[in-house]
């Protein structure tokens, strides 16, 4: 931002911006001096509110996008929204009792498996707010896989079940070229739990992965059961992305013109994840240039990240026009995040 703005910024700019903000937010349309006097109840002249408007769009934190006398937001007036006058006026930033129950009602039909869980999340948010929503499973390199299990599913093929250490399952089919038995199933799934179990993704290499194959003696048949066992422990601890209403872009028009750089960065789910996860507790407000890779004027990724017991954390977001209601989207990601704590810990807030 331009130096000298804080400076410049009296009060009655600062509610001139921010009734600005509010207003677009609402209507999607330039907001001009007639519109503000009503806002204003008429307490202020429109030729006061003219000139206010044109000091904004000098300091840069207004934009006239064609001849009208409508302003708009530019992506330094956000910014200064944002960290100034968001909640400045004593105001907490909060979701009604209503809309509470709401969301309690939506977890206390979750399944509280982590995957499932961040999945369904996203899913809600994407309802609840018309925006695309984005949520992530806890990443650690620590994680390790706890217990698997085994199960056959047909003659020659059998699911592999792994359940991680800090309780995300997921699952593999393994293929083999001969039929099984149970019992064949029941003794190699008592190998991988004596071998894989609490072990270092980082120590299940070549050597380990020989050690195994010569441990099934003659009945290599077994060994895509192993294989897959070993895939899992390799993937666990990275985390997934789960990505909810993408339809929702089509709603905004300004969207339009950035549509394929928004689809491009949700499909790429390790530089999303990067993206989105907050360095802090605080909710982050990424604008259209602050998206390394990405300049997508008019669009804004809203991200809070949760905590999901033993140092781990994951994060949830929200992607939309740069004039998305930020007074009542960070409370909704607030909300969503303490009950995501809530869920993966156990506890009723977060640590």
């Amino acid at each position: 931002m331009r130096e000298g703005v804080g400076m410049a910024m009296d009060e009655r700019k600062q509610r001139v911006l921010a009734a600005i903000v509010s207003l677009y937010a609402a209507g999607g349309e330039p907001v001009g001096s007639n519109l503000l006097q009503q806002h204003f109840d008429m307490a202020v002249s429109s030729a006061t509110l003219r000139n206010e408007m044109a000091a904004l769009t000098k300091l840069g934190l207004l934009e006239q996008p064609h001849t009208s006398a409508g302003r708009v937001p530019s992506m330094a007036g956000y910014r200064y929204y944002i960290e100034n006058l968001m909640g400045a006026d004593g105001r907490r930033l909060q979701l009604s009792p209503r809309e509470r129950r709401a969301v309690d009602e939506a977890f206390d039909n979750f399944d509280y498996d982590p995957e499932r869980l961040a999945k369904a999340t996203a899913k809600e948010l994407a309802k609840l707010t018309g925006f695309t929503a984005v949520a992530t499973t806890p990443k650690s390199e620590d994680v390790k896989v706890a217990y698997y299990s085994v199960l056959q599913v047909g003659r020659c093929s059998a699911a592999v079940l792994s359940v991680s250490s800090v309780g995300g399952v997921a699952t593999r089919v393994a293929v083999t070229k001969e039929p099984i038995s149970a019992a064949e199933l029941a003794q190699v799934a008592g190998l991988i739990n004596r071998t894989l179990c609490f072990v270092a993704k980082d120590d299940a290499g070549q050597e380990m992965q020989q050690a195994l194959w010569d441990a099934l003696g003659e009945d290599k048949n077994l060994w895509p059961v192993v294989a897959a066992a070993v895939r899992l422990l390799q993937g666990a601890g990275r985390g997934k992305v789960f990505v909810e209403g993408e339809q929702n872009l089509l709603s905004w028009p300004e969207i339009e013109p950035n549509l394929h750089g928004c689809l491009d960065l949700l499909n790429r789910h390790e530089e999303l994840q990067r993206l989105i996860v907050p360095k802090n507790d605080r909710p982050m407000v990424l604008l259209g240039d602050d998206m390394p890779g990405y300049r997508m004027p008019g669009v804004a990724i809203v991200a809070r990240r949760y905590l999901a017991g033993g140092g781990l954390t994951g994060a949830i977001a929200l992607m939309g026009p740069s004039r998305m209601n930020y007074d009542k989207v960070i409370p909704i990601l607030e909300y969503f995040a303490a009950k995501l704590c809530q869920a993966m810990t156990g506890t009723g807030k977060e640590e």
